[in-house]
């Protein structure tokens, strides 16, 4: 093996397409990492090297676990990095199997194992080859048992304890993983979401989402999962409320300047739909009338919000939610005026920002909210964005309760 095809070989196995069942890759790379339901489909060698929990380094390799950390997904991603250098690999092709099993108090362990094919390698090999996994799990302590091995069966083994928690001010969060649960990562996002039981008095809210299907660097040539994870999130966050009983979602993609998905006064939010729809967002492709244009993009978005917010349907609110939104224009207050005495309901923007240190500027879509005297949350962690939607809430039950009073001694 050439040492171009090395380096190839290398970049390859450290690129997102080799993570094992990372929540962050793509759907295609999702069936690298498979779980094993019971120890009894374990050889039993590798349990015995299991079980032993001793550190092994038959075949050298240098394992790093990982923090659990919290996701916009509201589920704890934990997992660990592996650096096995090539020299180790020399010679004909090679397969690495690695195995390892994630154990909870009170709970059955479980197992997940992935299978690596290694081309042929020369002697002189320079360099690591990087690998990582992760699996999902709730609130508590896990104990991870953990080895590699190659053809030769050579073994590389480690353990280490983890612990997943919330801090004390963030307990009420509502997590979407039961605590002491072990899942495997990647799940597709655009599932369809469980039953919720809506209250019925007094009447469910009809809602209005408008949500940017934008990645977070607005001049990125592709929508990565981690660009639609927290969008994705939100809106289960929204669907999820029970005070919530009719949706009206209109999913847009700015630099296509389109919308992408539109659903009327639902029951619920079809997300199987949305995901085929937001899939099928090409970014790095712009129409040559988009680019003769200069005001475009503001001329989408100012025709957009008069549409929504100005429409025949009268929302008890309307959520706008995406990443920030820097346009060479804002929307020019004369469009938007004739329509603020009409929306006699509270708007709001859930403004997904990861660096809001870089970028505290406000964007086109804040200078409109504060327009209609709406109100802006910024979501960076996934505290804010639990936290922003309990305030929501709370405002708009308040704010039909004023018009529903108001309406009545009118009366």
């Amino acid at each position: 093996m050439s040492a171009e095809n090395q380096t190839r070989w290398l970049a390859l196995l450290a690129s997102p397409a080799a993570i094992l069942g990372s929540a962050l890759v793509c759907a295609a790379a999702l069936h690298a990492q498979s779980p094993m339901e019971s120890s009894l489909r374990v050889n039993a060698s590798d349990l015995a090297v299991l079980e032993a929990r001793d550190i092994r380094k038959d075949l050298a390799c240098t394992v790093t676990p990982d923090k659990p950390e919290l996701g916009f997904d509201l589920r704890f991603h934990t997992g660990f990095d592996v650096a096995v250098p090539l020299n180790e690999l020399s010679g004909g092709e090679n397969q690495l199997t690695i195995l390892f099993r994630v154990s909870s108090d009170g709970r059955k362990p479980r197992y997940f194992v992935q299978h690596i094919h290694v081309p042929s390698i020369e002697d002189d090999a320079k360099g690591d080859a990087n690998l990582h996994g992760s699996v999902d799990v709730g609130e508590g302590s896990y104990h991870i048992d953990w080895l590699m091995r190659d053809r030769a069966e050579r073994v590389c083994a480690f353990n280490w304890d983890s612990e997943a928690s919330l801090p004390v001010k963030d307990k009420q969060m509502e997590l979407g993983i039961t605590p002491g649960s072990v899942e495997q990562s990647g799940r597709e996002q655009f599932t369809e979401e469980a039953p919720v039981e809506r209250v019925q008095n007094p009447a469910p809210l009809n809602i209005k989402v408008l949500v940017n299907f934008s990645p977070q660097l607005y001049d990125s040539a592709a929508m990565r999962p981690s660009d639609t994870t927290a969008l994705v999130t939100m809106l289960r966050r929204v669907a999820r409320e029970p005070q919530f009983g009719k949706f009206s979602l209109v999913a847009f993609n700015m630099q296509e300047q389109r919308v992408v998905y539109r659903q009327a006064n639902a029951d619920k939010i079809d997300f199987p739909a949305l995901g085929d729809a937001v899939h099928g967002i090409k970014l790095g492709t712009v129409d040559v009338k988009q680019l003769a244009n200069k005001h475009g993009e503001m001329e989408f978005l100012a025709d957009l919000i008069k549409k929504e917010i100005g429409g025949s349907d009268h929302p008890d609110a309307l959520i706008f939610a995406g990443p920030k939104l820097m346009l060479d224009d804002s929307v020019p207050d004369d469009q938007l005026r004739p329509f603020v005495t009409d929306v006699d309901f509270p708007v709001f923007y859930l403004n997904y920002n990861l660096y809001p240190v870089d970028m505290p500027w406000k964007d086109s879509v804040s200078h409109a909210v504060k327009l209609f005297r709406g109100t802006e949350y910024t979501i960076t962690r996934p505290r804010d964005l639990w936290f922003a939607v309990t305030e929501i809430v709370s405002r708009i039950v308040k704010s039909k309760h004023g018009r529903n009073s108001n309406s009545a001694s009118s009366q």
